[in-house]
């Protein structure tokens, strides 16, 4: 049976003007967003604002995360060309603010860390003076991609826990919750911007909840996002419960009150959403 979604996570069907041509210059360069991936309910507004968020190395994905829309399964090797129509892409919509992730190549000595460095570098080349927050893998616990990326000074390095530890198992099977930890307070200790993300309705209690932000801020992470998770079909996890934006709006002041920058809270907030508003906020 098709879960029946509350009023406030309906949004209206995409499809203006703005909305077509974001479409048809990334089919042109041959690009993929988390934003089509993922199924993100948050395209039609995003598109019509003349923004995306990139999907670098592919749109299939080595792991098999049972809340993730992208396509898992054996991918192709790295497009060389990939950072530079992300680049042309970017100056193309006139970003200032351009949000980059990737699926997981654990397939990949560096996973794919290189790619990531080139596309920030790509950026900044064909648009001097914009901002780039990356949203990265795990790389499998490995210091070495992490320090390859803050190498290349991403405005933002975001990585997101997803969800409280308990619930690891079943929804990441192949992820750590204390890995993803260590990347953030690395991340923060080297000096970078350090955000993170929670999705809520999976089954999680809310004082494992409120121990997964105590978690984040032990580890330095500046910026948090919380949002409700949707499943993409039946064959994902299902909903186990809807917040209500007035549940967000509360899990939100209680964030800032622990001491992060900014807090991103409501049941349509996905990672990059209002990501060049967040970063308004940084010292």
């Amino acid at each position: 049976m098709k879960t029946r979604l509350p009023p406030w996570l309906k949004v209206p069907f995409p499809g203006g003007q703005n909305f077509l041509q974001v479409s048809r210059l990334l089919r042109e360069k041959e690009l993929h967003t988390v934003c089509q991936e993922a199924r993100c309910p948050n395209i039609g507004e995003c598109f019509e604002a003349k923004t995306a968020t990139f999907l670098i190395l592919g749109d299939v994905c080595t792991r098999s995360c049972r809340f993730c829309a992208v396509a898992p399964g054996h991918p192709s090797p790295p497009d060389l060309g990939e950072a530079q129509r992300v680049a042309q892409a970017a100056a193309a919509l006139g970003l200032r603010y351009v949000v980059v992730t990737s699926v997981t190549r654990d397939d990949l000595p560096d996973g794919g860390a290189g790619l990531f460095a080139t596309t920030i570098a790509a950026i900044r080349e064909s648009s001097p003076g914009t901002q780039v927050e990356v949203l990265i893998p795990d790389f499998g616990g490995s210091t070495e991609p992490l320090e390859t990326v803050m190498a290349a000074h991403p405005t933002v390095l975001s990585h997101n826990v997803e969800t409280v530890p308990r619930l690891y198992p079943r929804v990441r099977p192949r992820a750590s919750y204390h890995r993803s930890l260590e990347l953030l307070g690395r991340a923060a200790g080297g000096g970078m911007t350090a955000k993170s993300g929670l999705m809520l309705g999976l089954g999680e209690e809310k004082e494992e909840v409120f121990q997964t932000m105590a978690d984040l801020r032990e580890q330095g992470c500046h910026i948090l996002t919380l949002g409700q998770y949707l499943r993409p079909s039946p064959s994902h996890l299902p909903v186990e419960r809807f917040y209500t934006p007035e549940e967000f709006q509360g899990l939100g002041h209680l964030a800032q009150g622990m001491g992060f920058i900014h807090v991103e809270s409501g049941p349509l907030v996905r990672s990059s959403y209002h990501a060049h508003l967040q970063a308004i906020c940084l010292p």
